[in-house]
């Protein structure tokens, strides 16, 4: 079955939004309101809603047991397409929350990774396999 994911969530400013996934990451929109738009994110529908209030304040807990941020979205990319963005946010001098790097190594499900935030604060992760059909594979072992 071929299908879309669709996330919804609340942003302060459309502006700042559009400029962040539109301008900066290059992604496309959709249909477009006064409090919201659609988002065209690697192919599949952000719908950005201005509401203020409900944007709440992201934490990063960077520790041992969980290195990476509880709350977050993202995409996972083609091994060639992740390499590109990459090199394109490094170009443009972002910030990297969490810097390309790999994970899991030699285990199932290796995988390199990159966090950034966007100017709500939402955590972004871009992953990328070198076989994408390993993307749900699970090691028995650990179950």
């Amino acid at each position: 079955m071929e299908s879309l994911f669709h996330l919804a969530f609340p942003v302060k400013d459309l502006n700042k939004t559009k400029e962040f996934y539109v301008d900066f990451l290059g992604c496309s929109t959709g249909r477009i309101a006064t409090n919201w738009m659609d988002i065209n994110f690697f192919g599949h529908q952000l719908t950005a809603q201005v509401n203020p209030e409900a944007v709440t304040q992201q934490v990063f807990y960077n520790n041992d047991k969980f290195p990476f941020p509880p709350h977050h979205f993202g995409i996972v990319l083609s091994w060639k397409n992740w390499h590109q963005l990459q090199d394109t946010l490094i170009s443009k001098k972002v910030v990297f929350l969490i810097e390309p790097e790999v994970v899991f190594e030699g285990e199932v499900g290796e995988q390199k990774t990159m966090f950034i935030r966007d100017p709500d604060g939402y955590f972004i992760e871009f992953k990328t396999f070198e076989d994408l059909t390993s993307v749900f594979k699970a090691d028995v072992n650990s179950i």
